[in-house]
């Protein structure tokens, strides 16, 4: 018995080593062999994952904001970057389920029809189209009723399996001579994450016919892969062949944009606006940057040129608001925040309202004021990190300690990537005598924004004390 426990311990154990092994091995052949990874640390101003080390040097957390992931707040909401992408192949397959799709055919209508047409008939209780019955083989022989069927299939049920397998079959029929199909397998290669797959389909439809949407969606392979210098020079070259084509200048300074390169996105935004001086996008991005610039009387020309062009929302009265009080047109300023408080569809714009009311309350002096438009911003949105940070140094100054500690505390977990609450944290740390704590902020802050000159002052100061101690 005694024999058999060492043996069985000894092969335990070399069973943990040999796993151990094969692990580290695995994860080597899967960074050679797997051609969607990407470099865990690029070369600076390469990528998009680490846009602080972009070479244009871009504004800094203190002028503009900044969100999560590093990147300066932009003028426009731009749906690629916001929507959620599915992570996962399963994910990526998975059919969206609705009250319709699972529901069959009646056996009563069955009766009446031909088992060809069976998938083609309309329901009153069931879906238009019975995917799971359809002969793909004998509609990819039809061109222009598989062209149809396929964008139904893609963009309506969101079948990308299906739909993929459709594409397949009808460029094969067309003996891989039509560029349509090749673009539509591509893009169900970029919806299922093949990046590198759907990156072949594009290069040989452009070979065949060049087209600029073809051109976007293999730069929107490209930045999937984060290779933002590869997209631009792509971009650039189909500027060659489509000269004052609005929608690759405007893919140029995006990604420029993205990279932190603000002089450069903006010249191109520009660029823009000579083909197309209606282009929205462009004109709320070149606003943006004026206003952050410190220039808002230029901003407030671009906001009321979208005003006059019918854009009438919540977001755009919020920036005129701000312009306008930044301007010192103050009679201008709270009519503005009214009417948008007015055209607000849900509670985040509310409490974007209510935040920046508050802000022209801290600028007017009234600080009562900006202590409920503050925590109007909390009730509409309980997750706004900035009012937390604000609230707690109103409350400073009402010598309330503890509640300023732990608002600043909230505003820190909801958003790491802020400087403010931890540097707040540090100073009020450092009034009361926690050195540890307020040290430990101090560095959480310079990690946030390394260029802070007071929270360098203040690391300095402390690490004078713990020499001393």
């Amino acid at each position: 018995i005694q024999a058999a426990w060492n043996l069985k311990t000894r092969a335990l154990t070399e069973m943990v080593y040999v796993d151990e092994i094969d692990m580290d091995q695995e994860g080597i052949a899967e960074i050679i062999l797997d051609e969607n990874a990407i470099a865990q640390v690029a070369r600076p101003g390469t990528s998009l994952k680490l846009p602080g080390t972009s070479q244009g040097g871009g504004p800094s957390p203190a002028v503009r904001p900044v969100t999560q992931s590093g990147r300066p707040i932009t003028g426009f909401v731009r749906p690629s970057t916001q929507s959620g992408r599915p992570s996962t192949m399963e994910q990526a397959i998975r059919t969206p389920r609705t009250a319709l799709t699972a529901r069959p055919i009646t056996s009563a209508s069955g009766g009446y029809v031909r088992p060809g047409t069976a998938s083609m008939i309309t329901n009153p209780d069931g879906p238009f189209i019975n995917l799971s019955r359809l002969n793909l083989t004998k509609y990819a022989q039809k061109p222009k009723l598989a062209k149809a069927l396929f964008e139904y299939i893609f963009h309506h049920e969101n079948d990308v399996k299906n739909a993929l397998d459709l594409a397949a079959l009808a460029t094969e029929h067309a003996q891989f001579k039509d560029w349509w199909w090749k673009v539509q397998i591509g893009k169900c290669y970029y919806r299922l994450g093949l990046y590198r797959e759907a990156e072949k389909q594009f290069k040989s439809a452009l070979k065949q016919q060049d087209m600029v949407d073809t051109i976007l969606y293999l730069a929107k392979v490209y930045l999937r892969l984060d290779q933002p210098v590869t997209a631009l020079n792509l971009f650039k070259e189909g500027l060659e062949r489509f000269p004052g084509e609005v929608t690759l200048i405007c893919g140029i300074a995006r990604i420029y944009e993205e990279m932190n390169n603000i002089s450069s996105a903006a010249e191109y935004y520009k660029d823009v606006l000579k083909q197309d001086n209606t282009h929205v996008e462009a004109i709320a991005c070149i606003g943006s940057n004026h206003f952050y610039s410190d220039q808002p009387e230029i901003a407030l020309r671009f906001y009321r040129r979208l005003l006059q062009m019918g854009v009438y929302n919540c977001q755009l009265f919020n920036n005129l608001g701000l312009c306008c009080f930044y301007a010192q047109q103050y009679d201008m300023t709270l009519s503005s925040f009214e009417r948008a408080l007015f055209l607000a569809e849900n509670e985040e714009e509310t409490a974007d309202v209510w935040y920046n009311l508050g802000h022209v309350a801290v600028g007017i002096g009234d600080l009562n004021l900006a202590y409920q438009c503050f925590k109007l911003t909390l009730i509409n949105n309980n997750d706004y990190a900035e009012a937390y940070n604000n609230l707690a140094v109103l409350e400073m100054r009402r010598g309330h300690t503890e509640q300023a500690r732990a608002l600043l505390q909230t505003a820190s977990s909801l958003a790491p990537h802020m400087y403010e609450p931890h540097f707040n944290v540090a100073i009020l740390s450092e009034k009361v005598g926690d050195l540890q704590r307020s040290y430990t902020a101090a560095q959480k802050s310079e990690e946030a924004f390394p260029g802070h000159v007071d929270t360098q002052q203040l690391l300095k100061q402390l690490k004078e004390h713990f020499a001393m101690l």
